[in-house]
């Protein structure tokens, strides 16, 4: 007869192995990650601006050491609406407010300092730039997203770490819990001076309060952070766009965001940096190289010691969202009533809520659309339904010369947006051939389009 405690013994073993078992069945890999919610509401967004504001803007500083002076602060002509009209003629979807920068001047009345506005003589210490900034954005239908600045180079309390850490974490508290829902956190790494954070406070703080707030860090912060920095301030995604990150063994999905600015080398506002503006044509090229490349653009705007987005800068917003509108508004497949294979439709229809499968089970499919007519055209955006995980890893768009397929682009990763551009392309058939996919492909749309000018010839 076998004693109880054999039998306890022979349980545990199997139980144990049955757990190990179910382990390493569930173990994760690339192909198996999927996003949130909030996550894919987010990369859906794809265009976001993120403003800095702030005694720099006076001092013509991009960094400030903390020691200028709160009366320093004083537009004349403030007008957060101006800001949101520009911003948004350009086709963004939300902002980003530097509430704070590593100067640790607060542009809201916090009740943590009196280093901040309520100091200042802007409305008689009486304004509060978040709050107008906020309102703004949602009154011009933009999402709203917070800048507060790890580094602070004047609050006495950094030198202790815990302090600080209370201090921030107040701070926080009075953001995520005044100024409505928020669709992100920056947590911008810069400086630090050997500062040791407990972000995992700050990120259970934030989650109570805005538990579907996405964080952006870089990727020294990985276990924090939902959104993950380029690696560049270019404006360019230099490699093949994966949204699953692996990071010690450790994976997490986190889109990448592209930050760079309006004006070259100067996130802050500067006298001396009006030659620096991008041109449309610059523009156009970071946007093909960030949200094309299946992430999000992150323009840097600085409004300047008025209070106002530069006049210079309003008209190159605007031409900025016109030559979007120009470049992708005509798509050729709905304008020349294009007709999608047999089940195909969805792919086709230019609705991104709706998208088309390839037979389940399957690594290898492709959907094609004929014209009544031959058509020209040099770009294409292919879109990829993300809800299941990223799953394409190699594409190409092929056009009928009249005895076979030819191939115009040979791609690898899609993800949430490809925009692909090639040399003017004429046929009446075109095809998306999925080579190979880590299971079935879902494709939420395929557009083509015609430039009216190659990037080259705009301005």
């Amino acid at each position: 007869m076998v004693s109880p405690k054999v039998r306890i013994t022979v349980l545990a073993a199997v139980l144990a192995g049955l757990i190990a078992t179910v382990v390493i069945c569930r173990a994760e890999n690339f192909t198996d990650l999927k996003p949130s919610p909030q996550a894919l509401e987010w990369q859906d967004l794809e265009f976001g601006v993120l403003i800095h504001f702030g005694p720099n803007t006076f001092l013509g500083k991009e960094w400030g050491d903390g020691t200028a002076s709160p009366s320093t602060f004083n537009p004349t002509q403030f007008d957060a609406g101006q800001w949101m009209t520009a911003i948004k003629s350009a086709g963004v979807r939300y902002v980003v407010m530097v509430a704070k920068h590593h100067d640790g001047f607060c542009l809201w009345p916090t009740n943590q300092t009196e280093y901040s506005v309520k100091s200042s003589s802007w409305k008689n210490g009486q304004g509060d730039v978040v709050g107008e900034v906020a309102a703004a954005a949602r009154k011009h239908g933009l999402k709203l997203g917070i800048y507060l600045s790890p580094w602070d180079r004047h609050e006495r309390r950094y030198a202790n770490s815990a302090e600080y850490d209370n201090y921030y974490l107040a701070e926080m508290d009075e953001l995520i819990q005044h100024y409505g829902e928020l669709v992100e956190w920056w947590l911008d790494g810069a400086g630090g001076a050997g500062h040791v954070y407990n972000f995992s406070r700050y990120i259970e703080e934030l989650r109570t309060y805005q538990p579907d707030t996405l964080v952006f860090a870089d990727m020294a912060l990985f276990d924090y952070g939902d959104i993950r920095w380029v690696g560049n301030e270019d404006g360019r995604i230099p490699y093949e766009n994966w949204n699953v990150i692996d990071r010690h063994g450790f994976l997490r999905w986190r889109p990448a965001e592209a930050d760079t600015p309006l004006r070259k080398g100067h996130w802050f506002w500067s006298a001396n940096a009006e030659d620096t503006i991008k041109s449309v044509g610059e523009l156009l090229a970071v946007y093909d190289n960030t949200v094309g490349r299946g992430g999000q653009l992150m323009l840097g705007v600085a409004p300047d010691t008025r209070g106002l987005l530069p006049d210079t800068d309003v008209k190159r917003l605007e031409e900025f969202g016109a030559a979007l509108r120009e470049r992708y508004g005509q798509n050729l497949v709905t304008k020349e009533n294009g007709r999608p294979s047999p089940g195909a439709a969805a792919a086709f229809d230019g609705d991104p809520d709706t998208f088309w499968s390839a037979p389940k089970g399957s690594h290898h499919a492709s959907i094609e659309v004929d014209f009544p007519k031959k058509i020209t055209f040099d770009r294409s955006m292919t879109m990829e339904w993300l809800n299941d995980g990223q799953h394409v890893e190699h594409y190409r768009i092929e056009v009928w010369n009249g005895k076979a397929w030819s191939v115009v682009v040979d791609g690898n990763a899609i993800g949430h947006k490809k925009i692909d551009s090639f040399q003017p392309t004429t046929a009446s058939r075109i095809r998306l051939n999925i080579l190979g996919s880590t299971r079935e492909a879902h494709i939420r749309e395929f557009q083509v389009f015609r430039s009216s000018k190659r990037p080259a010839d705009v301005d």
